[in-house]
């Protein structure tokens, strides 16, 4: 059973979440009206006077036990993010686990991150450079990785001493339902955190005309230059994660069959639908034919179907219009002289849409499939000459968060990453987040970081602290 919010509004006024698979209403909603919104905000202010009183250490204490909300309620989430977004429910729990992950590691350097920095010694002062939080920050999450997404931005902000005001996605709003009940309260301080339904116009007013200190938004690039717009009004850099066209290279001395299955697994998981899944993979001529052959093979075990069948392991599609806009660029391909190795055709199961895992050749660089995000379980692969080849091509984009390279020689895994133009670069894995490392993206993927100690650095100020101290001490 979903855990879902209740309300008195009449149904007519509700915004109804609709399951990607059966079309069944799976969650009600009622949104926000801008007032009501005004009145969360006043009481989430409150309450960050208080909660920033807290200490550090009492507040990292906090945030993990807070975090036994999502092991004790692990099923029913994972079924909330099926449900609602269509992910697999043999991969929904994975979720959960990663949100874990991040969360306690977040917590195991937050007294690091967030401790004054001393600076050397100057006879006669004392100096230190401190963070102190925000205030509120609203972060705008995503549907895709409805907790993942959620936790980069919500852990740091809470453990830095700020209050949260969070929209999720109208796709999966049952998740911004369940941060609030985990988060809202804790150490006695209510009002740490509250979830809010409202439309884009809305979201936009609460930038511009209330008194929201920090913006985190996921989504597209057309949302951020919307956010930016917004938020420049007030002079706040937000922190954005937005598209992402990510490239894979394999090497002439990589081994193959793993690159392959790794590379498949980054195109095809969640359905595609990742701004860090792979969608290019350039391929040393000398293995092309290798790399394809196995790609063919590990396509071939994907199975579609409901998500809630546990053999399942490919959902469908968050909406038709997706599926349609994926089948598009497909087929614009062929017509330019691509081929379709396997897969390639959108299929009706249920009352879901499914684009079967796609595998494609004879492709070109100027394509719209190799340029535009599809967000779609599509793998399109490019034979190259040499690394610098591959190099020119991986960095002919608007997007620059991830790359990959797949080799056993870690100096070219170097070389590789000093001309990578992208947030992140792998060697020999993708489509991962180590919460140690810093979360960003360059060109059209946003500005900012998420996650490691960088991630404290947006929901916290710097504030210099110069004291000149009296003689004799």
């Amino acid at each position: 059973e979903l855990l879902l919010a209740k309300s008195e509004v009449p149904m007519a006024q509700k915004i109804q979440v609709k399951s990607p698979y059966s079309q069944e209403i799976v969650g009600e909603f009622s949104p926000a009206d801008f007032e009501s919104v005004k009145n969360e905000l006043r009481d989430l202010h409150q309450a960050q006077v208080a909660w920033k009183k807290v200490p550090l250490k009492a507040r990292i204490d906090a945030v993990r036990s807070a975090l036994n909300y999502f092991t004790q309620n692990k099923m029913a989430i994972a079924t909330d993010i099926t449900k609602q977004m269509g992910r697999p429910i043999s991969q929904s729990p994975g979720e959960i686990n990663g949100l874990l992950e991040r969360a306690n590691y977040l917590c195991d350097i937050a007294e690091e991150a967030l401790s004054p920095m001393a600076l050397p010694e100057k006879p006669g002062f004392e100096r230190a450079i401190a963070r102190e939080p925000l205030g509120v920050i609203f972060v705008i999450s995503a549907w895709n990785y409805p907790l993942l997404v959620t936790v980069n931005s919500v852990v740091p902000a809470l453990l830095a001493g700020n209050t949260v005001l969070l929209k999720h996605s109208s796709q999966t709003p049952a998740i911004g339902v369940h941060f609030e009940k985990a988060f809202n309260s804790m150490m006695g301080v209510s009002h740490l955190v509250k979830h809010i339904v409202v439309d884009h116009s809305t979201t936009g007013r609460i930038i511009e005309e209330l008194d929201v200190q920090h913006v985190v938004f996921t989504g597209s690039v057309s949302g951020g230059q919307q956010i930016l717009k917004h938020t420049a009004k007030k002079f706040m850099q937000p922190q954005l994660e937005l598209g992402g066209k990510d490239a894979a290279y394999a090497a002439e001395d990589a081994d193959i069959d793993a690159a392959a299955a790794t590379v498949v697994d980054g195109a095809m998981f969640n359905s595609g639908q990742s701004c860090c899944g792979i969608e290019r993979a350039y391929v040393h001529k000398d293995v092309y034919d290798q790399f394809i052959k196995r790609c063919i093979q590990v396509i071939s075990e994907y199975k579609l179907g409901d998500p809630l069948d546990e053999s399942t392991n490919l959902g469908p599609l968050v909406t038709e219009k997706a599926a349609r806009a994926a089948e598009k660029q497909i087929q614009a391909a062929v017509q330019k002289g691509a081929k379709i190795l396997a897969g390639g055709q959108v299929k009706k199961m249920g009352s879901g849409f499914f684009l079967e895992p796609t595998l494609m050749s004879d492709v070109k660089q100027n394509m719209e499939l190799m340029q535009e995000e599809n967000f779609a379980p599509i793998l399109p692969v490019m034979p190259v000459s040499s690394m610098e080849e591959a190099l020119k091509l991986v960095n002919d984009s608007q997007y620059g968060l991830t790359s990959a390279i797949f080799t056993k020689d870690l100096q070219k895994a170097k070389q590789f990453a000093e001309a990578a133009q992208t947030g992140t670069v792998f060697m020999n894995r993708c489509d991962y987040l180590d919460p140690a490392l810093p979360w960003t993206g360059v060109k059209n993927s946003g500005c900012g970081s998420a996650l490691s100690h960088l991630g404290f650095l947006s929901v916290t100020r710097a504030k210099a602290l110069h004291f000149k101290l009296n003689k004799g001490g």
